[in-house]
């Protein structure tokens, strides 16, 4: 763990029990970065403040769960704010997916690969907890682009044996996923792969 993210570990460990000066140097030094991801997501001021205040108070109250092994309190504060942003887009039903290929990475901005790359991280490393029959499906399926046909005879199982590893797979990534604050990052993958 870096020194930075050391000092703010133990910030935030002091903020949860109460001491408001610890909280006024976390919001002081993070909440910038929360407020330009949700602005960047939501495109609205107002409502991205709203965002860093919901994202806040949940650290209060889940502060003590931070993980440092689990990555650094940008990444978690990253995923949290991506997390409530997409809830509030969904509840106003502005959200719209667009594939990862026709994005412009030129358009990208530094919030936004970082957020890919944690959620591709994130993805890959729930793919290798899984069972190997599941692991094995789902990297023959989404990586290597193998149907369930060539799996089955490839690896000589009935064909409905590979499609149960792959449902079951699925069903493990989203809930490993969901537990992470990556809502929704399987069945979009799992749409662009059909």
């Amino acid at each position: 763990m870096d020194l930075q993210n050391e000092e703010m570990s133990k910030r935030l460990l002091d903020m949860c029990e109460g001491s408001v000066e610890a909280f006024d140097e976390f919001y002081g030094y993070y909440s910038p970065f929360v407020m330009q991801v949700a602005v960047r997501m939501l495109g609205e001021r107002m409502e991205a403040e709203d965002i860093c205040h919901e994202v806040f108070l949940e650290v209060l109250r889940r502060g003590k769960q931070y993980d440092a092994c689990r990555g650094s309190i940008k990444a978690w504060l990253a995923v949290m704010t991506r997390s409530r942003c997409l809830d509030r887009l969904r509840r106003s039903q502005r959200i719209q997916y667009v594939e990862e290929d026709q994005l412009d990475p030129a358009e990208e901005s530094q919030e936004e690969i970082v957020i890919s790359r944690l959620e591709r991280e994130a993805l890959r490393a729930a793919v290798y907890t899984l069972p190997d029959a599941q692991k094995k499906a789902i990297i023959g399926s989404y990586y290597a682009y193998q149907t369930q046909r060539q799996m089955s005879e490839a690896w000589n199982v009935p064909i409905g044996t590979v499609k149960s590893w792959v449902r079951y797979g699925i069903s493990n990534l989203r809930k490993q996923l969901e537990r992470q604050g990556w809502a929704g990052t399987a069945e979009r993958r799992e749409q662009r792969h059909e």
